[in-house]
């Protein structure tokens, strides 16, 4: 069943804090396995965690950052400090979601205790409930060494932007035996070693759907099947801030276009003086 959350008439620049929401939980997440979708974007900012909160079952600050607010090439040259400093952001706009910050490329890679220090310094400097880390197979220890200390990990299996150059480029997964196979395999081995729920992206709609079925955890998809126990979107792209975007993204507003539209009105009514007029001055009585 969905809940409305409301949120304080007095929000604004000044007071931007909505009232206190009783956050989503990691059991809550596990238990919506085979139930109600769950709702997941990204968020980087504390303006875009408030808008997308009370609507959004987790906020996930994306290393996507480094691309939609950096403007890098792919998400490889993303820190732990840059997740730290917008996951920080995150958790203090929003109230109700789930907040999962994902752990950049180099940082938890080389051993458990490598991500384990990694994990720690992002819950501990944000306030955030959860990571997500990528990999299969080789990963799955590094999950289960951080689900026993106490650190919920979210798994990402499928096309792992992380490992673009291994994979050749940002090519769909899973076609074909092996490659279905290969997927399969991550995707399993991550869920027994203790993920509370799994990213699948960018993967053939039939496995997509196979493996919603066959792992305890949830699944959440992007570019992946309607099956899956949830969805997530890179914000952004949803929200149409950017002209050109995946095949797998539906866009649901026409920023890009609104905030040209905003600026060209403004450049108009300040180039003939049209603006600031009698509403937006000060005069010099009372």
């Amino acid at each position: 069943m969905s809940t409305t959350f409301t949120v304080d008439s007095a929000t604004s620049r000044a007071t931007p804090t909505p009232l206190p929401m009783k956050r989503v939980t990691v059991p809550a997440v596990r238990a919506r396995k085979g139930g109600e979708p769950l709702v997941m974007l990204t968020a980087y900012t504390v303006r875009t965690a408030q808008l997308l909160d009370p609507h959004c079952d987790m906020l996930l600050v994306g290393d996507s950052l480094g691309q939609v607010i950096y403007g890098l090439p792919s998400t490889l040259p993303v820190s732990l400090e840059m997740m730290a400093a917008h996951g920080a952001a995150v958790v203090r706009g929003s109230h109700h979601a789930l907040v999962v910050i994902d752990m950049p490329f180099g940082s938890y890679e080389r051993s458990p205790e490598q991500a384990f220090d990694s994990a720690a310094r992002l819950l501990k400097e944000t306030g955030a409930a959860a990571v997500k880390l990528e990999g299969g197979v080789a990963m799955a220890p590094t999950v289960a060494f951080l689900s026993a200390r106490g650190i919920p990990v979210m798994g990402h299996v499928g096309l792992t932007p992380q490992a673009v150059n291994q994979l050749g480029g940002h090519r769909v997964q899973g076609r074909g035996d092996a490659a279905a196979a290969r997927v399969t395999a991550d995707a399993r081995s991550i869920a027994e070693a203790g993920a509370f729920a799994l990213v699948i992206e960018g993967v053939v709609e039939p496995l997509a759907r196979t493996l919603t079925g066959e792992v305890a955890c949830p699944t959440i998809g992007i570019g992946a099947s309607a099956a899956c126990d949830g969805q997530v979107l890179v914000a952004e792209d949803m929200l149409g801030l950017f002209e050109r975007t995946p095949r797998f993204v539906r866009r649901y507003g026409r920023m890009a276009e609104e905030i040209g539209e905003a600026a060209a009105a403004y450049a108009a009514d300040v180039r003939s003086r049209a603006f600031p007029g009698e509403a937006e001055i000060y005069p010099a009585g009372d």
